[in-house]
């Protein structure tokens, strides 16, 4: 019987791997370039495995601005073995990918006991979900769901052992330290599934596993901290001190909820059912604290660069491990004892719901940009990505841009980038905004941003308007290149109230070759649609 239920088990776990796969290659568009934002990664992990160290500019100090940290490492170790930079983040996230679904049916079938029916539900519903959307755009956020996975699995059997062994706790512990070295909210997680294991074991019950847990934290975990203030001289990653200024953000605290509820809705009536009793309603109560406490910390930060509601993805496999449980034990595959019709009702509504859930599942594929036009490409062509293409040729010549786009401009080009929000440079970050000494210290030869006005239609230097950070530090990237006598070589936008603008330092020895180059460039296609820009520095008037 063992046997038999393993071979089961084995068939649709394989059949899980045949859907990923078959819906990889049918549905996700590969060809796609990085999304901007997960450049920015791409540039540290290429940068570490060429010897460079953590660095965003080769030679400079150590920058912490790639949070995803031991993705970047292992990305960095594949690129070591001989795989391409694209190769290498991508595959850990496909490979992440297929691991946590195999994580989710198993879980359900093991842990909990679920029916075949309900487990392979749940592991199709992460299949057809951002997960692979993710990959495409070469994020490592799948990387990051797998250690949420593992971790949120150990938690499960620890709450349901009366004496676990060392090594189960041993391996929860380093699991919620793994993903915490992943991403720096991992700590806030695995400290939420501790909590978790705590209501449902009672505290006594749970002093073992809390003293192994604080201890790894202490010693490794205090060790790497350690070396991370001494190695970037400052102890939180750099993105925080941009992103989290500002204290507690309640615009931020509801979207962040409001993406996990979509990303897990279907689920939600578990939870609901749950406290039907006093029995499900402690399980429930356990279950939602990772869920709604990792939600809730994203008030913390704000929510910039967060593509398809990546920062909350990590709760989609936690949610799925966790209802099964809640709505009791409901036989679907015994169904001898009920007449013929009545089967075929059940089947039928089964295929329906699955159906159902699967295209819910699949539709949250349209909600990744914030101006996606199909569900089927999650952002356009990209012409920050040609001119960076081009800049390259230069890349040798020890060129220095400044830029508010720091994803793909300074992977591709190559050049020697000033990330002006900061969240890539310390002293911006740490500073609050960038200052002109500081672009003195460099003498960009390009200055490159990203606003929302145009020679044919100018800024409006308001106080309000000002008072924003993004339109008040883009106002002194322009009055700095005009009053340092640089060049308007580009102003592209396929409207002239959303567009990018290109200045160029005129004195250097390639000055005049780029401005003849940029001012003409005619592939510069604007990635909010797709179309090809229109150069507002040819209407602007002399």
């Amino acid at each position: 019987m063992t046997s038999t239920k393993t071979k089961t088990d084995l068939l649709f776990s394989a059949l899980l791997i045949i859907s990923t796969l078959y819906y990889s290659f049918t549905f996700i568009d590969f060809s796609i370039p990085p999304f901007e934002d997960a450049a920015m990664i791409m540039r540290y992990s290429q940068h570490l495995a060429n010897g460079h160290g953590i660095v965003w500019n080769i030679g400079e100090a150590p920058v912490d601005g790639a949070t995803d940290f031991l993705f970047m490492v292992a990305s960095a170790a594949l690129i070591k073995l001989g795989f391409t930079v694209g190769q290498a983040v991508r595959g850990i996230g496909f490979v992440s990918h297929i691991l946590t679904i195999l994580i989710i049916y198993f879980t359900n079938r093991k842990i909990h006991n679920g029916n075949i029916p309900f487990s392979f539900l749940s592991g199709l519903y992460f299949v057809f979900g951002t997960g692979l959307s993710y990959v495409s755009a070469y994020f490592g956020t799948p990387f990051f769901a797998l250690a949420a996975a593992s971790t949120w699995t150990l938690s499960l059997l620890l709450m349901k052992r009366q004496n676990p062994s060392l090594w189960l706790i041993l391996a929860f512990s380093l699991s919620g330290l793994i993903t915490g070295l992943i991403r720096p909210e991992g700590v806030i997680l695995a400290c939420l599934m501790l909590l978790s294991i705590i209501v449902m074991r009672g505290f006594k019950n749970s002093i073992s596993i809390i003293v192994i847990f604080g201890t790894t934290f202490l010693l490794l975990g205090g060790s790497y901290f350690l070396w991370r203030w001494d190695y970037f001289g400052y102890p939180l990653p750099n993105p925080f001190y941009k992103k989290g200024d500002g204290g507690w953000k309640w615009d931020t605290f509801w979207t962040s909820l409001g993406n996990t509820l979509r990303l897990s809705l279907p689920v939600l009536f578990a939870f609901i059912y749950a406290f039907r009793s006093k029995e499900t309603t402690k399980l429930a109560l356990a279950y939602l604290i990772p869920i709604i406490g990792f939600a809730s910390a994203f008030g913390l930060v704000s929510d910039e660069m967060n593509f398809g509601a990546r920062f909350q993805y990590a709760t989609v496999p936690i949610a799925l491990m966790s209802w099964i449980p809640l709505v009791g034990k409901i036989n679907v595959e015994k169904q001898n004892q009920v007449q013929s019709q009545e089967r075929s009702v059940v089947f039928i509504s089964l295929i329906v719901l699955s159906a159902t859930l699967v295209f819910y599942s699949w539709y949250q594929n349209c909600h990744l940009a914030l101006y996606q036009q199909t569900c089927d490409r999650p952002y356009e062509r990209d012409g920050r990505l040609e001119m960076a293409r081009m800049l390259a040729d230069y890349r040798d010549k020890g060129y220095v841009i400044a830029t508010t786009e720091a994803g793909l401009l300074p992977y591709y080009s190559g050049w020697t980038a000033i990330d002006t929000w900061g969240l890539n440079d310390q002293f911006i970050a740490h500073n609050g905004k960038i200052t002109v000494e500081y672009l003195d210290k460099y003498k960009p030869h390009i200055i490159m941003f990203h606003d929302y006005y145009s020679p044919l239609v100018p800024p409006r230097l308001t106080e309000a308007n000002l008072a924003q950070r993004w339109f008040s530090m883009t106002i002194l990237l322009k009055t700095y290149a005009e009053e340092n006598g640089y060049v308007l070589a580009a102003v592209f936008g396929d409207s002239p109230y959303d567009t990018h603008y290109y200045y160029v330092r005129p004195d250097f020895e390639d000055s005049k070759r780029l401005i003849v180059q940029i001012s003409k460039f005619r592939n510069y296609f604007y990635p909010t649609t797709g179309k090809r820009s229109i150069n507002y520095a040819e209407y602007q008037e002399p």
